[in-house]
């Protein structure tokens, strides 16, 4: 390692306190020790060992040198308990297609490393995996399916799935893409797995691009800079050296780099066209704006302009998971995490047209369970989409966007009036008013709100779900996504896992899941590896 000449003139003590806790963290005061010995207290700011190439090189030694070091962020989540059809039969939640969490723990699992519960985000992993769903038919941007079977962990209650299928489009004639990647350069995205993946992950891209398209690159560290503005996509050698010469150093002042995007963004609208900008970074802002508010407030100021904000995660260690799913969230975009170059083959180019190709915003779900068949249920995951009842027919209440040719699942655990589940009701003050339902053969009716790519206005679509919707064997996409499911209870130890075991996941996974699909078959080798014992 070498040997700064800020670190010569400190005592070694706190040298060595800079290297083991991990540059990125140097918010400190000086040891009684160091007070005793008459020397002066230190308030570092990272941007001192991250002001260069060759610093940032030290301070990933440092992480390196201490493999416990970790710094990661998570939103918190309060898992969604059961709720009584009687006095609560409205469910409602904006769709999700980010993949981020399930990438993120496949990491975690791969280093050996336990899952903290709060990175266990159970749609997440659930969608992302393809599932088998009937195409939209005509006039209509996505198919749902519904379906209904005894649930594998809990005997007094059975599954309802709920799959949407976005339609496909030919790629050939997407809509012509203006594309801001707006990359992280600060001195914390200098380790293998941050910086140049994302460059290899950009020139994936790059390589799908045509004459219709533009290209434009914004840095950002101790400041932003635009390194490309404006390129023909056709011009891929161009884009390629701008991006192979970026190297990292200095702080992480992410707020001027948006905002530069933004404006470089609307510089070169496209209307009509797919306008967006792909946000590189490990999250960890630490210079000007940077709180999960504030960030929330920038970005949902900005997207009115009609441009989008997709985020790609990166790196270990310190990871700021709950910045990143705030920014893609309230940006109009989806959040991937970036583990290996396979999967920035499988987000920007395999799965390029609904990572990049909006086909429909603003989606919003609402289940409205019958108490004459319904005691009680509870949505499975979405902890972090839920919205008011009454937010369904707001149009001014922001929700998920989904693209070309994504699925989106939900699974709800449900009791009926069979089930053995008592559900309390709240206290009405006239008792005859409580409503017991009709009895009119649908248990609920799922209805979906969405707007066009650039309405304004939403429209409503139901679909009521009945006794034909329950069947005695799980057909093969809400099997697996059952497996999916009932592998994060476990990773969360969840207070509503039953009698699920890693042994049952296993057993839900058949070879007719796994023979044409790599990501599936992977998902049982995770299985099989993970440590069921969650991280404290």
């Amino acid at each position: 390692m070498k040997e700064h000449k800020m670190m010569k003139a400190m005592p070694l003590t706190l040298a060595a306190m800079m290297i083991f806790t991990g540059c990125g963290r140097m918010n400190y005061m000086a040891t009684d020790t160091m007070m005793n010995e008459g020397k002066q207290g230190a308030a570092m700011d990272r941007a001192a060992c991250e002001d260069n190439y060759e610093a940032a090189a030290d301070c990933e030694a440092g992480f390196s040198m201490d493999p416990d070091f970790n710094t990661e962020e998570y939103s918190a989540i309060t898992e969604n308990s059961f709720r009584s059809a009687v006095s609560d039969p409205l469910s409602t939640f904006s769709a999700d297609v980010d993949t981020a969490s399930y990438s993120n723990l496949r990491r975690m699992i791969r280093d050996g490393r336990a899952v903290p519960a709060d990175a266990v985000r159970i749609e997440e992993m659930i969608n992302y995996f393809h599932y088998h769903y009937p195409e939209p038919q005509a006039g209509e941007p996505f198919s749902v399916t519904t379906e209904l079977a005894d649930c594998p962990w809990n005997p007094d209650t059975k599954l309802m799935m709920i799959g949407m299928k976005a339609k496909q489009i030919d790629l050939q004639d997407r809509k012509p893409m203006n594309l801001v990647f707006l990359i992280d350069v600060s001195g914390s995205m200098y380790s293998a797995d941050k910086l140049p993946l994302v460059q290899k992950s950009f020139a994936l891209l790059t390589e799908e691009l045509t004459e219709k398209d533009r290209v434009s690159v914004v840095t950002y560290a101790g400041s932003d800079r635009v390194e490309l503005e404006g390129a023909s996509g056709s011009d891929k050698m161009q884009i390629r050296e701008a991006i192979e010469a970026l190297e990292a150093g200095g702080s992480t002042a992410g707020a001027a780099g948006i905002n530069t995007a933004y404006e470089i963004a609307k510089k070169y609208f496209i209307e009509g066209g797919n306008n967006r900008i792909i946000l590189a970074t490990d999250g960890d802002l630490n210079v000007g704006v940077s709180s999960e508010a504030e960030l929330k407030k920038l970005v949902t100021k900005q997207r009115k302009n009609g441009v989008s904000l997709s985020v790609l995660g990166f790196g270990t260690g310190n990871i700021k998971d709950n910045k990143m799913e705030t920014l893609a969230d309230n940006g109009n975009g989806n959040y991937s995490y970036i583990d290996s170059e396979a999967e920035a083959k499988r987000v920007l180019v395999e799965e390029m047209g609904g990572t990049l190709e909006t086909v429909a915003k603003d989606v919003k779900f609402q289940v409205e369970f019958n108490p004459a068949y319904i005691k009680g249920y509870r949505l499975i995951g979405y902890e972090n989409r839920m919205l008011a009842a009454e937010d369904f027919a707001d149009d001014s209440k922001d929700a998920g966007e989904i693209g070309a040719g994504h699925t989106v699942t939900a699974l709800y655990e449900v009791a009926d009036t069979a089930s053995a589940m008592e559900f309390v009701s709240s206290e009405l003050k006239y008792s005859e008013n409580q409503n017991s339902g009709t009895e009119n053969g649908e248990y609920c009716t799922v209805s979906v709100r969405y707007k066009e790519p650039d309405g304004d206005e939403s429209k409503l679509l139901s679909y009521p779900v009945t006794a034909d919707a329950y069947t005695q064997n799980m057909k093969d996409d809400m099997r697996f996504a059952s497996a999916v499911a009932a592998f994060g209870l476990i990773l969360r130890d969840s207070a509503y896992k039953g009698t699920v075991s890693k042994e049952m996941v296993l057993g839900m996974i058949t070879e007719n899941d796994t023979a044409n699909d790599p990501y599936k078959a992977e998902f049982t080798e995770l299985v099989e590896k993970a440590s069921m014992a969650p991280a404290e």
